[in-house]
């Protein structure tokens, strides 16, 4: 059966505690970067704020942030970007009582309600997956054609032949509208077409070559002379790969670089709030995001993503998958409050291969 978006039900804002409820609280902010007393911090859910006696949702929205009222709108601000003067919401309850309402039932439907008691509903190496994959690759056909699909990768996805191949594959096909990555993704991608190895050890066969441990940064050595990865790429340096089918199929990438890189790549951005902005940027556009292998590229992503997107004036849910063998890594995401993030417990070089050939992509 052909996927369907699920419909966003309004809150019932007719009901008498939301009907009358009182304007949200507005303050300036006293400094740049500073927010005032009292002042609102946003979730993940949608939200509305009652100003000027209507009840507004806030479009974009993401976790720990600022409401500001600018315009007729609120506008979703990371303390550090807000402006003195700006108008910020204050109030504390989220119940419609100070003109502030989180709403976490919007795609709910009837007979959601499971079981008190059931066994084995956690997320762990012994679930059954099969309906994820089934579900996901439904999910992913619809959005190829009316969504964005966003991957955040670790290195380990580069570090099989078979797994780069696959998502060689999902790029050429349709499937990655962008990508967000390390230094060492991007490198050990480049590695395997310039070299044929990944951090030193053969694509294929993993064995070590002698002087392998040089592989990594002659390759970040020659990206750098060249100037960028693109123009590595035009080179005709690399042929196949990651990196090479976002380039030839114009792919935006965003490497956001950690305190222990080598070299780094000329796209690496080194600066940690001009890289959060950077991938910031393409988790606006984003309406499915899958995270693989990567916990802190992960929970960085899922601490910038709503649960909602507003697509042509219609709210739809913003699917989150996040993939990896460690069962620590996939929960810590939930812990942190990506409280609708889907997860599945697995080696990702062997999802990325199964999702791609349930895809006709290989």
């Amino acid at each position: 059966m052909a996927f369907t978006l699920p419909f966003y039900h309004e809150p019932d804002f007719t009901q008498p505690r939301l009907e009358n409820a009182p304007d949200a609280a507005l303050a300036p902010a006293p400094r740049d970067g500073i927010a005032p007393a009292n002042y609102h911090s946003t979730s993940m859910y949608p939200e509305y704020f009652k100003l000027g006696g209507r009840w507004l949702l806030a479009e974009e929205s993401r976790m720990d942030c600022t409401a500001v009222f600018q315009d007729g709108e609120v506008r979703i601000v990371e303390f550090r970007n807000l402006k003195q003067g700006d108008l910020v919401v204050t109030g504390r309850s989220e119940d419609g009582s100070e003109g502030i309402y989180l709403w976490t039932g919007g795609f709910e439907e009837e007979g959601d309600a499971r079981d008190a008691f059931a066994f084995r509903q956690g997320r762990s190496r012994e679930t059954g997956y099969t309906r994820d994959y089934n579900e996901l690759v439904e999910l992913l056909r619809h959005e190829r054609q009316h969504g964005n699909i966003l991957w955040v990768m670790g290195p380990a996805c580069a570090f099989d032949a078979g797994a780069r191949k696959a998502f060689a594959a999902l790029v050429r096909a349709g499937y990655v509208n962008g990508l967000m990555a390390g230094n060492a993704l991007a490198t050990h991608d480049m590695e395997a077409s310039y070299l044929g190895t990944a951090l030193g050890s053969d694509i294929y066969t993993q064995q070590p070559r002698e002087n392998g441990h040089y592989n990594h940064l002659d390759t970040i050595n020659k990206v750098r002379e060249c100037g960028s990865i693109p123009a590595f790429v035009r080179a005709g340096h690399v042929t196949d790969g990651i990196m090479y089918e976002c380039v030839q199929n114009s792919v935006p990438f965003v490497l956001v670089g950690s305190v222990r890189d080598d070299g780094p790549l000329p796209e690496v951005c080194g600066n940690v709030y001009e890289g959060q902005n950077a991938m910031r940027a393409l988790v606006r556009s984003a309406t499915t995001v899958i995270c693989m292998a990567t916990t802190l590229h992960t929970i960085a992503t899922g601490n910038m993503t709503p649960s909602y997107r507003l697509v042509g004036g219609t709210v739809r849910p913003l699917y989150f998958y996040s993939i990896d063998v460690s069962e620590f890594s996939v929960n810590k995401l939930r812990d942190r409050g990506s409280l609708s993030v889907r997860t599945i417990v697995t080696n990702v070089q062997d999802f990325v291969g199964k999702l791609a050939g349930a895809l006709g992509a290989v």
